[in-house]
């Protein structure tokens, strides 16, 4: 079974629908990608960097979020996107490369944290499109840089 070119847009729009919304700290977008029951599954970092802690419904969605809205700034890049349809024509995975920027003001200056990621993604279809039903982030590498400016 093979993907459409109108399922595999379907999906690219989640994917870069999600890096949008976490952007612009719009959680409840967010949420709305998820599946009910949908799941998130994020690492530890610095010292884990797979999957470790399952976020399973919105609730759990949206306090797992607030990690990330509560830093200064963020920017999320979409470097690659591969998607495989699933066993039936409602069903798909993706695997998803990114760039996440971290942006925080300290005492010593703006600091740019960078996360090299993927995201193991699996989908679904419902109306109206595709919605995820699991996104597992693994981080590949982490860098700290110094920024001279952010608005």
């Amino acid at each position: 079974m093979s993907l459409s070119v109108a399922d595999r847009s379907g999906l690219s729009c989640v994917v870069h629908r999600y890096a949008a919304a976490v952007d612009d700290r719009d959680v409840e977008t967010v949420i709305g990608l998820f599946a009910a029951d949908g799941e998130l599954v994020l690492p530890d970092p610095p010292d884990v960097l797979t999957p470790a802690r399952s976020h399973r419904g919105p609730d759990a969605i949206r306090d797992a979020l607030a990690a990330v809205t509560s830093v200064g700034r963020t920017h999320h890049s979409i470097d690659s996107e591969v998607y495989a349809a699933g066993s039936n024509s409602a069903v798909a995975q993706g695997r998803i490369a990114a760039t996440a920027h971290h942006f925080s003001r300290r005492t010593d200056g703006i600091t740019d944290l960078v996360w090299y990621l993927h995201y193991d993604d699996e989908y679904q279809r419902a109306e109206p499109g595709w919605v995820l039903t699991r996104r597992a982030l693994t981080i590949d590498a982490i860098e700290t840089r110094p920024v001279r400016r952010v608005r």
